[in-house]
């Protein structure tokens, strides 16, 4: 009989993750069934359509359609919906992946019913505990069974934790598997075309953090200087839902005037953006992973990061969210003054393939040829 694996995405982000799995996965069917659980977290259908068709995903086996609310009362949805599916499907392992709702919650449900849990992208830590993800990866890591690291780091944190280390598997960066395999395609997309932008002539911008765009005058300070900076780059803006709605409750739309803002891309459609840029601006935790992998400087507006391989060995750099910093930082970059990055240990497209061999062997201890 199949050991049948059940993976939990929430959000676009998990669909990076998840995808190399299932393809992974897919190798060992005669012993393993993987299914996909989609929690919808997140959930718009036109766009979750793009990504699953780019991404190459299956339609989820399961889909539990808790959407928006507090944390509180998403968990909770979330709690009640995964248990009977636990229940019904039985599965030998539940894989958890990030650091958003679904993954804390599904965890928790797994764990409570005694079916182990593995976490990928464990053991990374902000140290902002202002964040929700920072508890999200917290309190994960302190039930989950096996934990997949994609940093030095996440290693050492876990470590510090108390977790064993024949637990703790360093396997390389299952996002940078999707962007390795979506490569070929971004470089053939005519997107750039088709906005009249050139290649290194324009910044590509995402915000969507609350502490970034939550508080009008915050949110202000920043559109101010996209507005200068379109001064002297094409600034291409896909908007975030977040955002977009805060822009229009506080009245700051003329800021867009000379930016070109988009709606919410596709993922093949942002990294054809994305990898002929100038320079990337974000808020984001992914793309400071994906600018380091492609050699992309990036300017992250936190004061802390959970990635900090990013800084150390790639292009990130973290920049206080507040107008002078943020221009001082751009200026920099205008003076040439741009940093030298390299791909860190096992971002080499095949960490989801390290994932499989580990959870069969070790996890499950199904033999692998």
């Amino acid at each position: 009989m199949k050991a049948r694996i059940l993976s939990v995405v929430g959000a676009r982000p998990n669909y990076m993750k998840v995808a190399p799995l299932h393809r992974a996965f897919a190798r060992y069917n005669c012993q393993v069934e993987h299914l996909i659980v989609h929690t919808g977290q997140h959930y718009d259908a036109e766009m979750s359509e793009i990504f699953f068709a780019e991404l190459e995903l299956p339609e989820p086996a399961v889909f539990l359609g808790v959407g928006s609310g507090t944390h509180a009362q998403q968990t909770a949805r979330i709690m009640l919906a995964f248990e009977p599916v636990c229940l019904e499907m039985r599965p030998r392992l539940v894989v958890v992946v990030g650091d958003v709702n679904s993954t804390l919650a599904c965890a928790l449900t797994a764990v409570k019913l005694g079916i182990p849990v593995a976490h990928v992208e464990a053991g990374l830590r902000s140290f902002d505990r202002t964040m929700p993800e920072e508890i999200n990866r917290i309190a994960t890591d302190a039930i989950a069974d096996y934990f997949f690291v994609t940093e030095p780091s996440g290693v050492e944190n876990l470590r510090r934790e108390g977790v064993p280390a024949e637990r703790i598997f360093l396997v390389g960066n299952p996002m940078i598997d999707s962007l390795v395999h979506a490569l070929p395609k971004a470089r053939q997309h005519r997107i750039r075309e088709q906005l009249g932008v050139r290649p290194g002539q324009y910044v590509v911008v995402t915000l969507h953090r609350p502490s970034n765009v939550d508080h009008p005058e915050q949110l202000r300070g920043l559109l101010e200087v996209l507005a200068e900076l379109a001064q002297w780059r094409t600034v291409v803006f896909p908007l975030h839902p977040r955002t977009q709605q805060a822009i229009e409750r506080f009245g700051l739309r003329d800021y867009l005037r000379h930016i070109c803002a988009l709606p919410p891309l596709g993922y093949v459609e942002f990294l054809a953006l994305m990898v002929e840029a100038d320079f990337v601006l974000t808020d984001s935790g992914g793309i400071q992973e994906e600018t380091t992998y492609l050699g992309i400087p990036c300017l992250t507006l936190r004061t802390t990061t959970e990635r900090p391989i990013t800084c150390q060995l790639g292009t990130n750099q973290l920049v206080r969210p507040e107008p002078d910093a943020v221009r001082a930082a751009i200026d920099a970059l205008r003076r040439g003054e741009r940093r030298s990055g390299q791909v860190p240990p096992l971002w080499d497209g095949h960490a989801a393939e390290r994932i499989a061999q580990i959870v069969l062997h070790h996890c499950l201890g199904v033999a692998v040829e």
